[in-house]
């Protein structure tokens, strides 16, 4: 094979998307000719279209498309959130060869502070009805409540993201929606780095949750398409396609199709990765603007005349807390907070203000934020491992040793044996509550939201009693006690399983 000719749009993010693929095939390849070809598409020329009246629908991809078709390019390469279920699903070839984070990220100028404080509308730069429809609600909670009224209106917005960020800089916008992969991509870029950088200087990041403003499908996936009767291209996107990041984004996309197809999409699809595999979780307003939550490939349990203890229905009722005496200090520019319980004192919450919080899941993320904190993110109830590769990439830059973990003092030493700078603020006391005993003593099957849960109560459990959980600290604190439970992806996964299974007997 001696060279093979990509297309692609003209864009500064669509170039470095060819240019990774144009590395993949040269490694693939060595020796081989890669010849680029840039075309500008009549979504790049028509800024005048509103995005969320196309988007879906082939708006960006349909002169690459052509292109490819009439034979003047051998492989396009498309961000395959643009690209249609129909296309992807014809008569085509596809290779997914990378993705990025899939995360949107809010980016808000310096001066949303004062403009909540004083009451001030928040104008949210966004095409995307998806966007509008869940980052706008999640946004009321999540910003500082420093005011009992924040009004947030969103305002379209068009342009790549350097424009986008020059926009919001103007003043035109308070704050604007993007997909960190994009962003991702460019900071990676020694070329593009510096513009961006200077954009976001001063600017203040909040990445959106994934289970409360899910991706679109797809987001952060480059494809590479071939036409089957281009053999030298089949071969090569046989080559870099990563089967993974392929599979993935088939069911994202079959999923999408069963809540609807278009330009007007509500919902979002991601797929999220736990233990050694990962779930599929679909959320928003189908085309009939019904609300809907979905998880796929979760665990299945066999309840049947079974008598199901969980823990989610008694939080209140296990344990009491005592709180530390003892100021802890910020040492670190990064905080993660494992409860909004370990955030307490006057002094703690002022230091919090001078650095970056991350949260363990958005019921910690909601209350820091009544006490007027910033929160940048959080790890969706997955744990700190789940969130720590997020925190790698190129738009943060964090560190393990930059992080310092506050939680609670019985599960500070575990995260100090696993090298994190740690500060425990509380403690949890408790001892065996008769009510409590009574149920997880019939029980056959427990779901436990922390393992401090079953040391109290596992003299009691039946032998054969089948152990619950999510994943994370608490999974693997039951397997080192030699116990292997069945485990949901987070909390919120299996509270939507409880919900539609209703044929157990539960002791909720």
């Amino acid at each position: 094979m001696e060279a093979i000719r990509l297309i692609g749009r003209s864009s500064r993010l669509s170039l470095l998307q060819i240019e990774i693929a144009k590395q993949k095939i040269e490694a693939a390849f060595p020796g081989i000719s890669v010849e680029i070809i840039a075309r500008s598409s009549k979504g790049d020329a028509l800024q005048h279209i509103p995005l969320h009246t196309v988007e879906g629908t082939d708006f960006f991809t349909r002169d690459i498309f052509d292109a490819l078709q009439n034979g003047e390019a051998d492989i396009a390469v498309h961000s395959l959130k643009d690209m249609s279920s129909e296309h992807f699903f014809g008569g085509n070839r596809f290779a997914v060869i990378d993705r990025d984070d899939t995360r949107d990220v809010a980016i808000f100028n310096q001066d949303i502070i004062e403009k909540i404080r004083s009451g001030q509308k928040i104008i949210v730069g966004t095409c995307s009805p998806r966007r509008e429809e869940m980052a706008t609600v999640f946004l009321q909670r999540a910003l500082p409540q420093l005011n009992d009224n924040i009004t947030i209106e969103t305002k379209p917005i068009r342009g790549n993201v350097e424009t986008r960020l020059r926009k919001l800089n103007s003043g035109e916008f308070d704050a604007t929606i993007l997909a960190a992969a994009g962003l991702n991509r460019l900071l990676a870029s020694d070329v593009d780095a510096p513009g961006v950088r200077q954009l976001l200087q001063y600017k203040k990041l909040m990445f959106l949750p994934l289970i409360e403003c899910v991706p679109a499908p797809c987001q952060g996936a480059i494809v590479c398409e071939g036409h089957p009767g281009n053999k030298n291209a089949i071969r090569v996107l046989d080559a870099i396609n990563n089967q993974q990041h392929y599979d993935d984004c088939v069911a994202e996309k079959k999923a999408a199709a069963a809540y609807g197809k278009g330009c007007l999409q509500k919902f979002g699809v991601t797929t999220l990765p736990f233990e050694n595999t990962s779930t599929l979780y679909a959320a928003g307003r189908d085309q009939q603007e019904r609300e809907f939550n979905s998880w796929y490939n979760i665990p299945e349990l066999d309840i049947d005349n079974k008598y199901f203890f969980t823990a989610t229905d008694h939080m209140g009722s296990f344990f009491e807390y005592e709180f530390a005496r003892q100021e802890i200090s910020i040492e670190s520019p990064v905080v993660y907070i494992s409860n909004y319980k370990a955030v307490q004192s006057p002094q703690l919450i002022q230091s919090l203000q001078t650095v970056k919080v991350w949260a363990s899941g958005t019921k910690t993320w909601y209350e820091l934020a009544k006490q007027g904190v910033w929160v940048e993110g959080c790890a969706d109830a997955f744990g700190l491992e789940f969130i720590e590769k997020a925190w790698s990439m190129p738009l943060l830059k964090y560190k393990k040793q930059d992080v310092q973990v506050i939680t609670n003092e019985n599960g500070a030493a575990n995260w100090k044996q696993k090298g994190w700078k740690t500060s425990g603020t509380y403690e949890t006391k408790a001892e065996p509550k008769k009510e409590l005993a009574g149920e997880i003593a019939r029980a056959d099957i427990v779901f436990w939201t922390s393992y401090h849960q079953y040391e109290l109560y596992r003299d009691i459990l039946k032998k054969d009693v089948q152990h619950v959980c999510s994943s994370g600290e608490t999974a693997a604190l039951l397997r080192s006690a030699g116990i292997e439970p069945v485990v949901f992806p987070n909390i919120k996964a299996f509270q939507q399983w409880k919900k539609t299974s209703s044929r157990s007997t539960s002791a909720g």
